[in-house]
C-alpha cells in the first residue's frame, strides 16, 4: 500500500478512451478530458465570481481534476447507455463509489484515506462548485461532439450527445455562466461553417 499506485494508476487514465467503440475523427481520453473540465470550470466560476457568488476554489478544482478517476475501474460507459433509465446511472454510480472506497482502502496510506474519501466522493452535488463541475462536464461532451459533427461525422450518436449537452446546459441553474455560453458563445458555435448543420441542431434545442 503507497501513494505510489496511485501515482501509477494515472496513466491509466490516458489509455482510457471516451466514447468507446464508436468512428471519431479526435480521439480523447480520460484524463484529457478531466484538464478541459478543470479549464471549463475555472472559466465560469469566474463569470459567477464576477455575478457576486462566492466560489470555494479548493473546493472547485479538486471536484473538477478528480471527477471521472473512478473510471479507472469501469471504463468510460458511453452517455446514452449511462442515461438509458435512472436506475442504470445510479447503479453505475454506486459501482464507482463502492470501487473507488476500496481503492482508497487498499491503496492510499492511512494518515490520508480520509482526505481522499473527501475529494474523490462525487462531486456533482447542490453546491456552486458541484453545479459548475457538471456544467463543465457536459461543456466537453458538447465540444467533443461538436468536433466530430464540425467534421461530418454522421453517426446520429453524436447528434444525440451534442442535443443532450446542449439542452441539459441551458437548465442548469447557473444564471450568469448559462447566459454567458447562450448569449456569446452559441453566437459563434452557431457561425462556424460546419460539415454538417450544426446551426440547424442548435436551433431546433433553442426552440424546443
Amino acid at each position: 500500500m503507497g501513494i505510489h499506485r496511485f501515482f501509477t494508476s494515472m496513466n491509466d487514465l490516458e489509455r482510457i478512451i471516451r466514447c468507446p467503440g464508436k468512428f471519431k475523427f479526435e480521439e480523447h481520453n480520460v484524463a484529457a478530458h478531466s484538464w478541459k473540465v478543470s479549464q471549463y470550470a475555472m472559466f465560469f466560476a469566474t463569470i459567477e465570481e464576477n455575478s457576486g457568488e462566492v466560489i470555494d476554489w479548493k473546493s472547485l478544482y479538486e471536484k473538477t481534476i478528480n471527477h471521472d478517476f473512478a473510471e479507472i475501474f469501469i471504463g468510460d460507459i458511453k452517455t446514452p447507455v449511462k442515461h438509458a433509465s435512472p436506475e442504470l446511472k445510479q447503479m453505475i454510480a454506486h459501482v464507482e463509489e463502492k470501487m473507488m472506497e476500496k481503492f482508497i482502502l487498499d491503496e492510499i496510506p492511512t494518515e490520508f484515506q480520509d482526505v481522499f474519501f473527501e475529494r474523490m466522493k462525487e462531486g456533482k452535488d447542490s453546491s456552486i462548485e458541484g453545479r459548475l463541475l457538471e456544467f463543465a462536464d457536459k461543456l466537453d461532451q458538447f465540444y467533443e461532439s461538436f468536433a466530430e459533427l464540425k467534421r461530418g461525422n454522421t453517426d446520429p450518436e453524436f447528434i444525440f450527445m451534442y442535443q443532450e449537452a446542449l439542452t441539459k446546459l441551458l437548465k442548469l441553474p447557473l444564471t450568469a455562466s448559462v447566459t454567458y455560453f447562450r448569449d456569446v458563445m452559441l453566437e459563434d458555435v452557431k457561425s462556424e461553417d460546419t460539415a454538417l448543420d450544426v446551426k440547424a441542431f442548435t436551433l431546433k434545442v433553442l426552440g424546443s
